[in-house]
């Protein structure tokens, strides 16, 4: 299957969001009916409302409009407003630590010889609100096994661009900057971590992290680090942004647990972007069948 890259995607080429969601409506739609006709009726509606529940796209207007992006200022409609100072090309990423292959490599060529593909995740905000985004990306795994991490490498550190002539936000003491994001190698070698590079068919948004941001579905959405312009191959545990500015309300594993409250509201319930009612948080969000071994005999009450 022919997979285009965003750049050689013309624009007459892009399907509209909102037609692209009634695409995905239709063939979700004849998925879920072939499937129910091989089940007992009872279950039939039971599957139709968890793949409508777990696959429609949050609509791209907010999806690109609210925001988490303190660089660019701490409300969720800042990053819109203010992303557009930042200037993605041309960009870099430079590779370091415990690897046989570091250095510092532009973009195409740290991303090259692979092509982005398309995922439909989940994305979970510690704030109890979510969406559902059609994301272009790259297994980070892919890209790691290129660089040759050593047996020393325990972790991958993950750091946005400091710049603040382009980001206003970090103009402030709000946070300590620059931006710091990390995983366990395990996890970052997991086939579901993603190095996304666009969504909708389209470039990744300024606001939503461009050039290249991380997508960690199981955990909340903070540790879906943005801008990335170093990774490092380190044998500690990173010390991270959120976990180092409040560790009792941010943890570094930030697995979506609704049995571990925020200490300033309940993570049981949460809310589409877009939608009114509430709906039940999912353990890991929803792929605990994929990543619960990840965390066997841990305490995710403490480890959270």
């Amino acid at each position: 299957m022919l997979i285009k890259k965003p750049a050689d995607i013309h624009p007459s080429e892009i399907t509209p969001p909102e037609w692209y969601a009634r695409r995905r409506e239709f063939l979700k739609s004849a998925a879920v009916l072939g499937a129910a006709a091989l089940l007992p009726p009872v279950l039939r509606g039971d599957l139709a409302q968890a793949a409508d529940d777990d696959l429609k796209p949050t609509p791209y207007e907010k999806v690109t409009s609210y925001n988490n992006f303190y660089e660019f200022g701490p409300s969720k409609t800042d990053p819109a407003e203010n992303a557009g100072s930042l200037k993605t090309s041309p960009w870099s990423v430079t590779v370091e630590g415990h690897c046989e292959k570091p250095g510092r490599y532009a973009l195409e060529d740290f991303l090259a010889p692979h092509s982005p593909e398309e995922r439909i995740y989940r994305l979970r905000c510690v704030e109890a609100w979510s969406m559902v985004v059609p994301w272009l990306g790259i297994p980070l795994g892919q890209i790691l096994r290129r660089f040759q991490p050593t047996a020393s490498a325990k972790y991958v550190e993950l750091t946005t661009l400091l710049d603040p002539a382009q980001m206003p936000g970090q103009r402030t003491r709000l946070l300590d900057w620059p931006y710091v994001e990390g995983l366990r190698m395990d996890e970052a070698m997991h086939p579901l971590t993603l190095l996304a590079t666009g969504l909708y068919g389209k470039e990744l948004p300024n606001q939503n992290g461009a050039p290249l941001r991380l997508v960690t579905p199981w955990k909340y959405g903070f540790k879906s680090i943005k801008s990335i312009v170093k990774i490092r191959f380190t044998e500690e545990r990173p010390r991270t942004t959120w976990a180092g500015a409040n560790p009792g309300e941010y943890g570094f594993y930030a697995n979506v647990n609704p049995e571990v409250d925020h200490p300033r509201w309940s993570q049981k319930k949460e809310r589409r972007a877009g939608e009114f009612f509430r709906r039940d948080t999912l353990p890991f969000n929803g792929y605990a069948e994929q990543v619960a071994g990840l965390y066997a005999g841990m305490d995710l009450r403490k480890d959270f």
